[in-house]
């Protein structure tokens, strides 16, 4: 419609939803059963403005070139940008952080950009694992939840997931080069989905009540830069 694909799906939901979504300005729209095909474009034209001006912002989102992992590169850690430093010795492979602003990788002498991207991605990981378990307990007594399992992993087209039927929920790999506040954010929306299903009133309800700002978070979240690999 108006040059914009959009990609509806039918619910049994009482109310139409639509969204803009990362990284290109995907286009769905929610649409219950009840509601002719004529009603959904009618909605969806009446939005065609704000869906144009969201999908304009993702396409200006700063987007990371292909990592050469080389000394030089920028790179992030919690919301924070460090310079990368490779040193070339034998040994184990490893990350450290040096000060505010040094990424340092150390790696064995003529190691490929693949196993320089494997050794910081385990890092990733590493950190990522340590700082969910305190904000699982968090969020899981605010809410009345319990998960099963959680895992990290990388995910093209969402920051996170979560399956209702088995409780288990999942945090996207990438989710370490924002700040805390986000991965908190990405905590307690997976964990409202054990109580709610669908991205209903009801489910931004419980995201009101425990955590207000959720908005603007999701908003810091939605415009950190993009990896190149997580959102190819």
């Amino acid at each position: 419609m108006g040059g914009v694909r959009v990609h509806v799906e039918r619910k049994d939901i009482k109310n139409l939803h639509l969204g803009v979504y990362p990284p290109n300005g995907r286009v769905r729209v929610a649409a219950p059963l009840v509601i002719s095909n004529e009603a959904v474009r009618l909605a969806v034209i009446d939005k065609l403005g704000w869906i144009k001006r969201q999908k304009a912002k993702f396409a200006e989102q700063p987007r990371q070139s292909r990592r050469e992992m080389v000394s030089g590169e920028s790179h992030y850690f919690l919301g924070r940008r460090y310079r990368l430093r490779v040193h070339e010795q034998d040994g184990s492979p490893r990350v450290a952080i040096r000060g505010l602003a040094s990424l340092d990788l150390f790696v064995r002498p003529s190691s490929s950009i693949e196993q320089r991207e494997a050794v910081l991605s385990r890092w990733y990981r590493e950190q990522l694992k340590a700082l969910i378990p305190p904000l699982l307990e968090k969020w899981q007594k605010a809410l009345g939840v319990r998960v099963e399992a959680w895992g990290v992993k990388k995910m093209k087209t969402k920051w996170g997931g979560c399956t209702p039927a088995t409780r288990r929920i999942w945090m996207n790999l990438e989710l370490a080069k924002t700040p805390v506040r986000c991965l908190e954010y990405i905590v307690a929306h997976e964990l409202a989905h054990l109580l709610e299903r669908h991205h209903n009133e009801r489910f931004t309800g419980y995201l009101d009540k425990h955590l207000p700002e959720w908005k603007q978070i999701r908003t810091m979240l939605n415009e950190a830069p993009l990896g190149y690999q997580a959102w190819e």
